[in-house]
């Protein structure tokens, strides 16, 4: 089987509603950490770190209060007949690992064949910030995208593919530097058609 062809496992079933600690308990965890790391998070310098650690994470994970439902749900049916391929290329993502909670960021590539009318352009880009801003896999991220889209938009096809530079491989580990990690999933007309999918790749390209 062509790799490109080869699709991902299913996205994960959502896990239950976790019951989220007080914003307290979570400025005691950061001091926690600050101490096992190493340092004094009674001195000057770390008085108010756990603080804005605290008031940082509910920005980085703000996807968590978000619905990729309602992001998508205004779409737009006057488009002049138009059903050809909508690309919306480098859109730029920064994700957390969640084996080990270090940054990992890049660009995404989504494109559909539309069925019954167009989402505004924006919506992709909020759509990919709704699954960066949480724990993610990049695998899972890509999966999670375009079932979205599937979901709520009811393509012809869709594509997707993200690359991404993963600091868990760059700052520990391997070190490994300028390592990208490219993922793409393709539904519809995208997975049926290898003329699609050449043709996505290289307008992705600037081709």
């Amino acid at each position: 089987m062509d790799a490109r062809l080869k699709p991902l496992t299913a996205t994960p079933v959502a896990s239950a509603p976790v019951n989220r600690p007080t914003r307290e308990q979570a400025e005691a965890a950061v001091r926690t950490l600050i101490a096992w790391a190493g340092d004094d998070p009674g001195r000057e310098g770390l008085l108010e770190t756990p603080a804005r650690v605290a008031k940082a994470y509910g920005e980085l994970f703000a996807g968590y209060d978000q619905d990729a439902g309602e992001v998508l749900s205004k779409t737009f049916k006057e488009v002049g007949g138009y059903d050809d391929l909508v690309l919306v290329r480098d859109i730029p993502f920064y994700a957390h690992c969640e084996h080990h909670m270090v940054p990992f960021f890049g660009k995404a590539h989504i494109a559909y064949l539309p069925h019954d009318g167009v989402v505004g352009l924006s919506k992709l880009s909020r759509l990919v910030d709704v699954y960066a801003r949480r724990l993610q896999t990049q695998e899972t991220m890509t999966a999670q995208i375009i079932d979205a889209i599937n979901e709520n938009l009811g393509p012809r096809g869709a594509a997707v593919m993200l690359e991404a530079e993963h600091m868990c491989m760059t700052m520990r580990g391997v070190k490994a530097h300028d390592v990208k990690t490219i993922t793409h999933r393709f539904t519809g007309v995208f997975a049926e058609d290898r003329v699609e999918q050449d043709r996505f790749f290289a307008m992705v390209r600037g081709r």
